[in-house]
């Protein structure tokens, strides 16, 4: 069996620039761990997600394998926050935060979508809640989002996008109507549809709305820049 080709020359990465998310992969020093005890608590803020991982990866391997004791120890349990995140190749939560195994349970949907989206996704956030203690939900969409912009496209168009695209972009459309407000378009739409994702979520019965009102979960909004490759808290 042939091995695994030899990563690209480190000049071809684009170096993230993630904002108030704790240290970059450039900055931080991936190197074994041995088994340690888990994090006593899961992030409760955004900018705290990426400081307190604690990634079982080398630097040349993103899954060491080596690390077993550290995995050993992730069976027994895990404290991650909940990132709620567009299926966008371009944009794995794991990567743009820089985490490890065991420090966010991700739920990803095209566009982000959280009302309408049924009890797979639903399900999915209040187990995490319910069951892991989960104190806080990220709903993390992106620039150039392809299912906004598919809303925004066929807002004021009678025809019907085929299989159940359709049905995935009319639960976008009622965010792509902001005609009139001041700066771009689709980047309106991203982030209202980031907000509305947010509020829905606080609004959620009966497991995520109580836990809000208690103030034992925190719901906040994002939005990852591709081209930049920030993320700016909303």
């Amino acid at each position: 069996m042939s091995s695994s080709p030899s990563p690209p020359p480190a000049s071809r990465w684009p170096t993230p620039h993630i904002c108030s998310l704790g240290r970059t992969r450039k900055q931080r020093k991936r190197k074994r761990l041995p088994a340690k005890p888990l994090r006593p608590s899961a992030p409760t803020k955004l900018g705290t997600i990426s400081s307190t991982a604690t990634p079982v990866s080398s630097k040349d391997n993103p899954l060491d394998r080596g690390a077993v004791p550290r995995f050993r120890a992730l069976a027994e349990g895990q404290y991650p926050a909940v990132i709620v995140g567009c299926a966008d190749s371009r944009v794995a939560p794991e990567i743009l935060f820089d985490v490890g195994v065991g420090d966010i349970f991700v739920v990803r949907i095209a566009g982000n979508v959280v009302g309408g989206a049924g009890v797979t996704v639903k399900g999915s956030i209040e187990y995490a809640i319910a069951e892991l203690n989960v104190p806080l939900i990220v709903v993390l969409g992106h620039s150039g989002c392809g299912a906004v912009k598919a809303a925004m496209k066929h807002i004021d168009a009678k025809d019907s996008l085929p299989g159940a695209i359709n049905g995935l972009v009319e639960l976008i459309k009622p965010v792509a109507q902001s005609h009139g407000k001041p700066g771009d378009p689709l980047d309106n739409a991203v982030r209202k549809n980031v907000e509305l994702g947010v509020e829905r979520l606080k609004q959620l019965q009966p497991i995520v709305a109580p836990q809000v009102k208690e103030g034992k979960l925190k719901v906040v909004g994002a939005v990852y820049d591709l081209r930049t490759g920030t993320v700016t808290e909303l």
